[in-house]
């Protein structure tokens, strides 16, 4: 995985209140796979496998409120139906929007996130 290049993000942490019901939730919607750095924390592996992308903080609080993190999406019934199985609330959509249709749900830490479609 190469570095971020200047101002681009390079990691993302999301606050949860149970890392392990936050961590199976993001396996099962979505097929993440994870560093494990004891209790509290849990790195999100990039997924080239070289490296992290983010991690889950059991230390900080959930956020739903701005910014938005969209994930990517190219089947969005599919990605709705994942989220739904995995124990995600969707909260708004899915919709239309310039370039594309979008949902937004919250995880089982309430955390706010959307996945988008650009068709």
């Amino acid at each position: 995985m190469s570095q971020p290049g200047h101002h681009e993000i390079g990691y993302i942490e999301f606050g949860v209140t149970d890392l392990e019901a936050a961590r199976r939730f993001y396996e099962s919607a979505f097929g993440w796979e994870f560093n494990d750095y004891g209790p509290e924390y849990c790195g999100i592996k990039s997924p080239d496998g070289e490296g992290e992308i983010g991690g889950l903080s059991a230390g900080s609080e959930p956020s739903s409120g701005s910014p938005l993190v969209l994930l990517h999406s190219t089947d969005l019934e599919a990605s709705q139906t994942a989220v739904e199985n995995a124990g995600g609330i969707i909260v708004a959509g899915p919709y239309d929007y310039p370039g594309g249709r979008r949902f937004e749900f919250t995880d089982p830490s309430g955390n706010r996130l959307g996945v988008y479609s650009p068709q």
